[in-house]
């Protein structure tokens, strides 16, 4: 980052560090003051560093984002429209709404929780009873560090809000939890912290929805996940911002012995998007990981993964797919870590990438790191068009040529979507894939 730039984020900072939340909480503000330097010494990302070697976020670089800040917490509620924010929320779920960075209780549904399920606005739980202060400080900040990158120091230092999830031990959720996140103004900085705790024995699903009107502007979240011994936890994002809009989510997550974590990612939105989800697994816990990221124009969506394998019997899955048209760029780095101690590890890594386009690019840069001896480990990646045999197959079946493309796109998109579960969720994600691709010839119930 340049100087003038990084002076001029500093400057931003030191006028609104009195109205972020945590004011009188020293761990958090030393948390703060040290995201601050490191930021301030490193800037944002650079495409010099081998993580962010296909990604250059410059671009943020020639903008200042500012925080909506202000009397009133929730300036935009006046102008957002209601009903296309309901139809936004899912059917039958807990809906957690931030707008703009900010919990927003007035389009929040959290009515009917279970005795001792705790979901509430960070800003709150930082100033509520103790046992949540003290929750707090013994998880916030250890999933992911400030030296991981500046990007997720820049969120320590500048988050506004965000969500507080507690599901304690042996408590299975009736239906999912989501976290809208919606962002209305122009040159907006939305900066969230979220904490999600699933004690031993519990089980929940959580969905994480990121939408924005046709403005440029910035979303930077962390979300930090425990998953407690023997216990389950699904995460979904959908990630369908303005064209516009510039994305950074950080899924850190930590994993007891015999967890079981499920990710589903989509990436969709975004004129530059980055999605990290980095996982540590524990003695017999396991992880799958599926992602869909579709591409037009000139749309940039980097996904990098992380699984480390720290103790024995271990299992991993992963499985990404990306469809790329016009000058679109899909990148992806999936690396898988063996600690030595960790035998018996059984990990396995695929990502798959369709070109539509001549001018469409995909990156893509899987790594094993072994150190154990007793493992069972592979990964596989493709990246080409699609198979003009099958094609021709297709065509001699009576189907024309326009059709028959449509119809092996769309395939190879779905099996992703036909992995959601929640039927409210997984119509949402097929009307997402099926507007970004022509559908002459494909019936969205065949999908």
């Amino acid at each position: 980052m340049s100087t003038v730039t990084s002076s001029r984020y500093m400057a931003e900072y030191e006028a609104i560090a009195p109205t972020l939340p945590g004011q009188n909480l020293p761990w958090l503000q030393q948390l703060r003051k040290d995201a601050l330097a490191k930021f301030s010494a490193n800037g944002f990302p650079s495409p010099r560093e081998e993580e962010w070697r296909y990604t250059n976020v410059s671009a943020i670089e020639k903008k200042l984002f500012a925080p909506v800040l202000g009397g009133d917490p929730h300036p935009n509620l006046q102008t957002l429209d209601a009903n296309w924010l309901k139809s936004q929320q899912l059917e039958d779920t807990w809906s957690v709404v931030l707008v703009n960075g900010h919990f927003s209780a007035d389009f929040s549904k959290l009515d009917g929780l279970p005795e001792g399920v705790s979901i509430m606005s960070m800003a709150d739980a930082l100033v509520e009873t103790q046992d949540f202060a003290s929750l707090l400080e013994n998880h916030l900040g250890r999933t992911v560090t400030n030296a991981e990158h500046s990007l997720v120091a820049f969120n320590t230092a500048w988050f506004t809000d965000g969500v507080f999830v507690h599901v304690p031990a042996k408590q299975v959720l009736a239906k999912p939890i989501q976290l809208l996140h919606v962002v209305t103004e122009a040159d907006a900085l939305a900066s969230t912290r979220n904490l999600i705790m699933v004690d031993e024995n519990a089980e929940a699903s959580l969905i994480e929805t990121f939408v924005g009107t046709d403005n440029a502007y910035l979303t930077d979240t962390v979300t930090e996940v425990f998953v407690g011994q023997n216990s389950h936890l699904t995460l979904t994002k959908m990630q369908v911002e303005s064209e516009k809009a510039y994305h950074f989510g950080g899924t850190y997550v930590k994993q007891a012995q015999s967890a079981r974590f499920t990710h589903h990612n989509f990436a969709f939105g975004g004129l530059l998007a980055r999605c990290d989800i980095h996982t540590d697994l524990d003695r017999a816990s396991e992880c799958e990981m599926n992602g869909l990221y579709l591409g037009v124009k000139r749309q940039h969506i980097d996904n990098h993964t992380r699984i480390n394998h720290l103790k024995p019997h271990a299992i991993s899955r992963e499985m990404y797919k990306g469809v790329l048209d016009d000058r679109a760029r899909g990148v992806f780095q999936g690396r898988v870590i063996v600690a030595e101690d960790a035998q018996k590890t059984d990990s396995q890594m695929n990502n798959r990438n369709l070109l539509l386009s001549d001018d469409a690019e995909a990156d893509t840069k899987p790594q094993l790191e072994i150190y154990a001896d007793d493992v069972k480990c592979g990964h596989g990646v493709t990246v080409g068009q699609l198979d003009e045999k099958s094609i021709f197959y297709l065509q001699s079946r009576c189907v024309d040529e326009e059709t028959a493309r449509n119809m092996l796109t769309f395939a190879f998109a779905n099996e992703m979507v036909d992995k959601i579960k929640i039927k409210s969720l997984h119509d949402k994600v097929l009307e997402q894939v099926l507007a970004r691709f022509p559908q002459e010839g494909v019936e969205k119930d065949w999908l």
